[in-house]
């Protein structure tokens, strides 16, 4: 067996931030063509999209890839809301989750994986304040501590 290619386009550290992220999953994303040379070349924005399902079906809005250059009229809308492909059951699993109070769905990272685009989603709960101010808390005596490891050993 090869060992699988993973290449990083875009990553939503945001995400990490604002929620506990929960349960992780790998989707396809029906693309067009031009959308994936634009990716090609490593553009690609996920800060502010989110997921939504419908009608059994999960689509990410307001994920941004610019127009390909060299596309003229094969571009497509760089905001258009794009399908994501995953399993009825996990989708219905899903949907059963997100029900519960607190509970939504958050794009983390898109790369390809063998010459594919995927999109990896998490079933996040959001951040109070307090969360939020201990987990910065938390960063900076970790870094602190580094600091000073890194003094001592010099």
């Amino acid at each position: 067996m090869s060992k699988e290619s993973k290449k990083l386009i875009a990553n939503n550290k945001k995400a990490y931030h604002e929620y506990f992220l929960e349960e992780k999953y790998e989707t396809g994303i029906e693309l067009h063509g031009t959308e994936v040379k634009s990716l090609r070349s490593g553009k690609c924005s996920i800060k502010e999209s989110f997921v939504r399902i419908e009608n059994e079906e999960v689509f990410i809005y307001q994920m941004h890839i610019p127009p390909y250059e060299k596309g003229n009229i094969f571009n497509r809308d760089p905001l258009r809301p794009k399908k994501l492909l995953m399993h009825k059951e996990e989708i219905r699993r899903l949907m059963g989750k997100i029900q519960e109070k607190g509970y939504t769905l958050v794009p983390v990272e898109v790369y390809f994986k063998n010459g594919r685009v995927k999109v990896e989603i998490a079933l996040a709960k959001g951040k109070k304040l307090y969360d939020k101010r201990a987990d910065i808390a938390k960063k900076d005596m970790r870094r602190e501590a580094e600091r000073e490891f890194k003094i001592r050993n010099l």
